[in-house]
């Protein structure tokens, strides 16, 4: 069963449960996807639906801290509820050693001697990492990595 349709089954399964704020998210979801499609006209592998909801993730993330910020906790609750619905559909993060360990890897097969060759160690790591990583936190783990 592809990812989208896992979407559609858990979308229809959340409807008959009365789940309304599940609902909603899912519908979200479901008119990104489908915007994608008709942007890309096709349908859309697995990756292309991850990329999807990697974006949803990244603004969720970043309207939690904001709302925190703000001292809106109503909302920051919000966001945090409609990521935790987004992360099930995502693969599994990575932890920040195994991050390391790809970024060192990564340092020592471009033979990257400081800041300026950030963008090789970036783009090497981030493809290996496959949507399994947060870029915000590769970014800064790589910089501090290069700066040692």
């Amino acid at each position: 069963m592809s990812l989208n349709e896992r979407i559609a089954d858990d979308l229809k399964a959340s409807m008959k449960a009365g789940n309304a704020g599940r609902v909603s998210i899912l519908r979200m979801i479901k008119a990104a996807i489908k915007n994608k499609e008709i942007e890309k006209q096709s349908a859309l592998s697995d990756d292309d639906v991850h990329s999807v909801l990697s974006l949803f993730a990244k603004r969720s993330r970043e309207s939690i801290d904001q709302f925190s910020q703000a001292g809106r906790t109503d909302l920051a609750d919000k966001e945090k509820n409609e990521l935790e619905v987004i992360e099930s559909y995502l693969p599994q993060q990575l932890e920040e050693k195994e991050i390391q360990d790809l970024i060192q890897e990564a340092i020592n097969e471009t033979g990257a001697a400081g800041l300026r060759d950030m963008g090789k160690v970036m783009k090497a790591v981030m493809a290996k990492a496959k949507g399994c990583a947060d870029g915000k936190l590769v970014n800064s783990l790589v910089k501090k990595m290069l700066e040692a």
